[in-house]
C-alpha cells in the first residue's frame, strides 16, 4: 500500500513538473512572437500598431527569468544555476550590443539583457540566499538606479523580476508586477497621449498592465497541448534576429 502511494505521488510531481515546463516554454515561445512582432517596427516603420503586442515581450521574459530562479533546487545546486545563468545573459549581452545598433538606428539605450542581469540579482536578493548574493542584490539596484537612463526599461525593468518573484510566491501580489510593468514602460508622451484619448496610447497602456496577469495566468494553467521545449540556444536568436531584420531591411531598401 504506502509503495503504491508514494508511486502516485513521485508520478503526480512528475506529471506537474512536466505541465509547468509546457506552461514555461509556451511562455518563452510567446516572448520571442512578441519580441519579434516589436522589432519588426524597425523594418516596418508605419506599422506602429506592432508596438501594443511588442509590450509583452518584456514582462514575459522577465516572468520567465522569476519562475526559474523559483525552480526548487538541492542547495549544492542552487548558486552554480545561478551563475550560469547570469553568464549566459552577460555573455549575449556583449554579443547582441553591435547586432542591437545595427537595427535600432540612434538607439537611447543597451539592448535588454543587462537589464535581465540586474533584475537576475536583484530577484535573487528578495528570496533566502547567503549575505554576498544579499550584497549583489543591493549593488545591482544600486547600478540600475544610476544607469537607470542607459538601461532598457530602466530601474522599473530591473525591479520586474524580483515583483515576478514576490507574486508567484504570494497569489494575492499578482498587481505588484503590472504596476511595475507600467513603470518599466514609463513614458510622459505616452501617458499623455492616453489621457487625451488617443485609442493608441490606451491600447499600449493596457498592454502592459495585463502583460504580467496574463503571464501569470499562463504559468499557472498548464497548455492542453504539447509544446515543443526552448534550450539554451534560444540565447543565440536575440543576436540572430537583429541581424536577420537589419538584413531584409537593406533588402527592402
Amino acid at each position: 500500500m504506502r509503495l503504491a502511494a508514494d508511486a502516485e505521488c513521485a508520478s503526480r510531481a512528475v506529471g506537474q513538473a512536466a505541465a509547468r515546463e509546457a506552461s514555461l516554454d509556451l511562455l518563452k515561445w510567446l516572448a520571442l512572437a512578441s519580441m519579434l512582432l516589436d522589432h519588426l517596427r524597425n523594418v516596418w516603420p508605419a506599422q506602429i500598431w506592432l508596438y501594443v503586442p511588442g509590450r509583452l515581450a518584456f514582462p514575459f521574459f522577465c516572468l520567465i527569468l522569476a519562475a526559474n530562479l523559483a525552480r526548487p533546487r538541492p542547495e549544492p545546486l542552487r548558486r552554480p544555476a545561478l551563475v550560469r545563468y547570469l553568464g549566459w545573459l552577460l555573455a549575449f549581452a556583449l554579443l547582441s550590443e553591435w547586432p542591437y545598433r545595427l537595427l535600432v538606428e540612434q538607439p537611447v539605450s543597451v539592448n535588454v539583457l543587462p537589464t535581465l542581469a540586474l533584475g537576475l540579482l536583484l530577484a535573487n536578493a528578495v528570496r533566502p540566499c547567503p549575505p554576498p548574493e544579499r550584497l549583489l542584490g543591493l549593488v545591482a539596484l544600486a547600478l540600475a538606479f544610476a544607469l537607470h537612463a542607459r538601461l532598457m526599461f530602466g530601474f522599473g525593468g530591473v525591479l520586474l523580476p524580483a515583483a515576478f518573484l514576490l507574486a508567484l510566491r504570494r497569489p494575492s501580489w499578482g498587481w505588484l508586477p503590472a504596476g511595475v510593468t507600467l513603470m518599466a514602460n514609463y513614458w510622459t508622451a505616452l501617458y499623455v497621449e492616453a489621457l487625451l484619448g488617443r485609442l493608441f496610447a490606451q491600447a499600449v497602456l493596457l498592454a502592459c498592465f495585463l502583460a504580467a496577469p496574463l503571464g501569470l495566468a499562463l504559468l499557472r494553467h498548464p497548455p492542453g497541448f504539447p509544446v515543443p521545449p526552448l534550450r539554451r540556444w534560444v540565447y543565440a536568436v536575440y543576436p540572430l534576429h537583429f541581424l536577420l531584420l537589419h538584413g531584409l531591411r537593406e533588402w527592402l531598401r
